[in-house]
């Protein structure tokens, strides 16, 4: 009788066991989505959309189309991923900018993704650049670009500051991320594709996660570890785009100088200032 009694004991003690483990396991695994960034609030900016098409014209893939569905699938992609995710236009709407804005102040502790395509006359124009204007936006910008660039087969080119409206407004971290020229044939063709649209939206993820592994601007070394993401140099274009202006008010004073004078470059630089005010 004595052994069937120490057996009945091991077997009752290695259930307590197991039922402990098992409620310990299942309390990690309700903690883990908190940890991974469920307090994290991210507004998505899916760029142009209703009657602003985006790009410039006679462009053939739509810009605002490609916008909208890499803003879609990086709201799940950050939504399984434990975060909040806000979007500025989830449909095919004309938001306006002061409109977008005041969607992403609405929320205090929140960082600020507009994504977008660029495009140019020169069809040979290609390449990933990601856009801040906040220095406390750096580090988003570097993570993002990081991942982005170092993702697609096209060519890097760099992290920019400069003053668009989305940008110098919000009260948040916030950046524009340029995933590619629609204009160049390979890279639209890229586009085009769901499983590429996909990795563009899962590598931005991968940024939005990583930012905090940035390293410090503050830091001097700026030695990157297997655990941090180098903080990425930047182009600072918001001198040129003042100097741009400059020149353009001389060039507009020597034109009503003139006896004749077309219309046509006017109108051109109006597409042009609205194109850069929204990426």
């Amino acid at each position: 009788m004595m052994p069937t009694r120490v057996y009945s004991f091991r077997l009752f003690t290695s259930g307590l066991l197991i039922a402990f483990l098992g409620t310990l396991s299942t309390a990690q695994a309700r903690r883990a989505p908190k940890e991974s960034g469920s307090t994290t609030t991210v507004v998505i900016d899916a760029g142009h959309g209703g009657y602003d098409r985006g790009g410039i014209p006679g462009q053939r893939v739509s810009e605002k189309e490609m916008t909208l569905d890499v803003a879609q699938r990086l709201k799940k992609v950050l939504a399984s991923n434990g975060y909040r995710v806000v979007m500025t236009r989830d449909s095919d709407v004309f938001v306006p900018l002061g409109t977008r804005v005041a969607i992403a102040n609405n929320y205090p502790n929140a960082i600020f993704v507009s994504v977008h395509f660029n495009s140019a006359k020169r069809t040979g124009a290609g390449g990933i650049e990601t856009y801040f204007y906040s220095h406390d936006s750096l580090p988003l910008a570097s993570a993002i670009h990081y991942y982005v660039a170092g993702g697609a087969p096209s060519s890097n080119r760099n992290v920019r500051r400069r003053g668009y409206y989305v940008l110098r407004k919000t009260s948040i971290p916030a950046v524009l991320v340029e995933c590619g020229f629609l204009t160049n044939p390979t890279e639209a063709a890229l586009a085009q594709t769901a499983s590429y649209r996909q990795k563009l939206a899962e590598e931005i993820a991968a940024g939005v996660r990583g930012r905090n592994t940035v390293a410090s601007a503050r830091s001097t070394t700026r030695v990157a570890t297997g655990e941090s993401i180098p903080l990425q140099p930047y182009i600072d274009q918001t001198r040129v785009a003042k100097s741009k202006g400059r020149r353009s008010k001389r060039s507009h004073k020597k034109t009503t100088r003139r006896k004749k004078s077309s219309s046509k470059p006017a109108k051109s630089e109006a597409k042009t200032a609205s194109k850069g005010q929204e990426g």
